[in-house]
């Protein structure tokens, strides 16, 4: 080819090249522009195919693969085995931006305090009383809760979950950035205690947040709180029910679960103090002293243990209601259940579904 020839050509290759470049990046650009002026924001999901494979070849995967074999001492032909084939759940991204506690509570509550919970959860306290018992002596954390809990997570046992862990965290640690880091953790959480306890990790199914067996721990929850009951030394919260209870209340115990101590109370429609509802504005980590509660409220509600301050939480009401907000003092005990699951409205259907399943039942 003649020099002038090549030099043209290759002139050409690099401008069609650089324009195939722009041209991407403006259509990109005004996709994105597009949905922002339409009002849509764009998730996860919307950057991935369902079933697209995941690159393994990735820094951030190679990174990985390395802690994994100088930490935790997988071998090569071990990580080959885990993750050949990986792929994404669109579905997945899709309900991380759809969960449950970001409803009302009028039309969250509805969803775990049924008469069929309720009832179940009855017939469990008289079921494994002696285990209960056992597990309040040691631990000291109240049954109600405890059954409350599993009849929430996975009622009762009997859902467990459906997704793939592996591909869910996987899926997560790959495609959700908002979180990344936290599933790259709870990635290597999983495969560690798979690893331990002899588990297939490609056989474990769970929630589409990575959590598993009938207590729904994610992996960093398991290493740190499930706990033994049995007799054995195996952790086993998918099968015993001795483990899976205690494991509940020993995560409760960890956060400074009181026993017998009150979970929360009433304060009525209205927010008389500026520190109420600075504090209710806060989130879970807002917090006040208890004589304030009582005294800005005029209620008389029981004292606080060790006279900790209390968290204020707004539950919706429905629609055409006098009120737009019913007002609750959370204690300690409450503050606990918020650290299973940072939702105030979770810690209220607990706390609430634990009451109507103590009822009059007289099992203790």
């Amino acid at each position: 080819m003649h020099l002038q020839t090549f030099y043209l050509s290759h002139f050409f290759v690099k401008r069609t090249s650089m324009a195939i470049v722009l041209g991407v990046l403006t259509l990109s650009l005004l996709f994105i522009g597009s949905n922002a002026v339409a009002g849509k924001k764009i998730k996860a999901a919307d950057l991935v195919k369902n079933g697209q494979s995941i690159d393994l070849t990735q820094k951030k995967y190679q990174h990985l693969f390395h802690e994994l074999k100088s930490k935790y001492h997988f071998s090569d032909q071990e990580l080959h085995s885990i993750f050949k084939g990986q792929r994404i759940s669109r579905h997945v991204l899709e309900l991380m931006d759809k969960q449950w506690e970001a409803r009302p509570y009028y039309k969250y509550a509805p969803l775990f305090l049924t008469k069929g919970k309720i009832a179940a959860g009855k017939k469990k306290l008289v079921q494994y009383k002696e285990l209960l018992d056992r597990i309040e002596k040691q631990i000291g954390v109240d049954r109600e809760v405890v059954i409350a809990i599993w009849g929430i997570e996975t009622r009762y046992g009997a859902h467990q979950g459906r997704y793939n862990v592996l591909r869910t965290l996987n899926t997560l640690f790959d495609a959700y950035p908002r979180r990344a880091q936290f599933f790259r953790k709870q990635l290597i959480a999983f495969l560690v205690l798979c690893k331990e306890n002899k588990v297939d990790p490609k056989s474990v199914l769970g929630s589409y947040a990575g959590a598993f067996g009938q207590t729904q721990f994610i992996p960093t929850s398991f290493r740190a709180y499930a706990v033994s009951f049995d007799g054995d030394t195996r952790r086993d919260v998918w099968h015993s029910i001795p483990d899976i209870l205690a494991s509940i209340a020993n995560y409760l115990k960890q956060f400074h679960w009181t026993l017998d101590a009150p979970v929360y109370a009433e304060l009525g429609h209205t927010l008389n103090n500026q520190q109420l509802i600075a504090a209710k504005l806060k989130g879970r980590k807002g917090r006040v002293p208890w004589s304030i509660v009582r005294t800005a409220q005029q209620v008389n509600i029981p004292p606080s243990p060790h006279n900790k301050p209390l968290s204020i939480i707004a539950l919706e009401l429905p629609p055409g209601s006098k009120y737009a907000f019913r007002y609750v003092a959370g204690y300690p005990n409450f503050q606990a259940i918020t650290e299973w699951n940072h939702s105030s409205r979770y810690a209220m259907a607990v706390s609430e579904l634990a009451e109507a399943i103590k009822g009059k039942t007289g099992n203790r």
